[in-house]
């Protein structure tokens, strides 16, 4: 009988980038444990009737073992977790690892490891977010205005899609497909690849190539089960988690090319933006940008990547 017992949720397709991942982590460590593990990834959790946030709670619990999560969420637990969703300030994804594996996420983990009962152990590539939506072409900040977009539940992406010209709400991403099929919102933002395989494109023609955000996402664990398993488990568990990292990196950065590869034409118009426009959408969020760094240390601000 098995004595390691791993659950690992998702709010993913089971062939997400997230999922493929927990999968390379899940055999990665069988060929470490052999028969003493039990493990079981549970790709989407909405498909149980749960929201994905209630992942949090679960992995807070114990339900869950592993979780993987948007980091922006974190930031109702340690705000400086906002500093990682800066919009327009990652701009390709050496600069986005380099952040990753850098000192500002290594004193985040430190941070949720002292206020959590679970703890940060990698962190993947969610992939740089971009506009979609069914009304007309966006290159510029004017063509955001009145727009409703769904956007995540956080304070830093409401208030940066607001001096845009958006007008943001919230949706869960079960909820989501729906809302966008039945026009309760005009538009979205998201990885290019969840625009794609939830069937967002098919409602909305125009995709704006924006790469506003660059989003985090958390691989969390609870605290408790991590810190009870012997020595030899945790050095197998974090041994596959690196090797499962270094897989979801190299599945993200290839799916967003092999995605934008595949809208028609004839059905979506995929609008790349300028330098100018792109500086156009930096200039109206800068008092955004300005504000959150203003409410840290200016140490943890030099942490950040510089573009």
């Amino acid at each position: 009988m098995a004595s390691i017992d791993i659950r690992f949720g998702g709010y993913q397709g089971a062939f997400s980038v997230h999922n493929r991942a927990a999968t390379v982590f899940g055999d990665t460590l069988a060929q470490a444990l052999g028969d003493d593990l039990a493990f079981e990834l549970v790709p989407d959790v909405t498909a149980q009737g749960h929201n994905a946030v209630d992942l949090l709670d679960m992995v807070t619990s114990g339900e869950m073992t592993f979780c993987y999560f948007a980091s922006s969420y974190l930031a109702d637990r340690v705000p400086e977790f906002a500093l990682l969703d800066l919009p327009f300030a990652i701009r390709d994804r050496a600069q986005a690892y380099a952040m990753l594996d850098g000192p500002l996420c290594q004193y985040l983990a430190d941070r949720i490891d002292e206020v959590a009962d679970f703890r940060v152990v990698s962190w993947w590539d969610n992939a740089f977010r971009h506009l979609s939506n069914s009304v007309r072409p966006i290159r510029r900040p004017a063509d955001c205005a009145g727009l409703k977009i769904r956007t995540l539940k956080s304070d830093l992406y409401m208030q940066s899609f607001s001096a845009l010209g958006f007008e943001p709400v919230f949706y869960d991403v079960k909820d989501l497909a729906p809302a966008v099929a039945s026009g309760a919102v005009d538009a979205q933002e998201n990885a290019i690849s969840n625009t794609y395989n939830m069937g967002i494109a098919e409602h909305h023609r125009y995709i704006t190539l924006s790469g506003h955000f660059f989003g985090p996402a958390v691989v969390l664990c609870h605290k408790q089960t991590y810190d009870g398993w012997p020595a030899e488990v945790r050095m197998a568990v974090d041994t596959a988690l690196a090797t499962a990292t270094a897989a979801q990196r190299e599945f993200a950065a290839t799916e967003e090319t092999s995605v934008i590869a595949k809208f028609d034409p004839a059905h979506n118009e995929v609008i790349t933006l300028s330098e100018d426009e792109r500086a156009e959408f930096a200039a109206a969020v800068q008092p955004i940008v300005e504000a959150t760094v203003g409410r840290f240390r200016d140490q943890l601000f030099e942490f950040l990547p510089k573009s």
